[in-house]
């Protein structure tokens, strides 16, 4: 078994990452995953084995970020839009400003979607859980996270103006 710190060195980035498609502010997304880990060192016995780590670590942190809105009492999510902050400014390839302008709408749209379709389609397509991973993360079944991916999915194509594959 690895020691916290190492789980932290190794999850760290992706559950600020989940978090931060979340919530949108990257003080507060640094806040909650720094109470992520907190909350996995208290509960370290808690964790049975039955889940990987990343799993039992995302499942925390969307708790979290439950808690951190029952708190504030917060209904709507704010949809994530900065993905690159800090990169220089003095040399912006066309191909990135693309991007740049193509994701910001993406994450707007996202932004709109109901809690339960935004959450399957980031833990789906955005960090790639697997179907049986997301359940065990959103406490549902299988056959749920595959109603909302799939619903989100048309909702989010919809909000974008078109037919697409692929959100990325």
């Amino acid at each position: 078994m690895l020691r916290f710190d190492e789980h932290y060195d190794t999850y760290s980035e992706e559950i600020f990452q989940f978090i931060y498609f979340l919530v949108g502010h990257k003080e507060t997304a640094e806040d909650l995953t720094q109470d992520t880990f907190v909350k996995a060192l208290h509960n370290g016995a808690a964790f049975r084995g039955d889940a990987n780590m990343k799993t039992w670590l995302t499942t925390i942190a969307r708790n979290t970020v439950y808690d951190f809105y029952r708190r504030k009492r917060l209904i709507q999510f704010i949809p994530f839009f900065a993905r690159h902050e800090g990169m220089e400014a003095t040399y912006i390839p066309e191909q990135w400003l693309l991007k740049q302008a193509a994701d910001a709408e993406l994450y707007a749209a996202l932004g709109q979607l109901k809690l339960t379709y935004r959450e399957c389609i980031v833990l789906r397509k955005i960090e790639g859980y697997s179907i049986k991973e997301t359940a065990e993360i959103l406490s549902c079944t299988e056959a749920k996270v595959r109603n909302n991916t799939e619903r989100g999915m048309k909702a989010l194509q919809k909000l974008l103006g078109g037919e697409h594959d692929e959100i990325r």
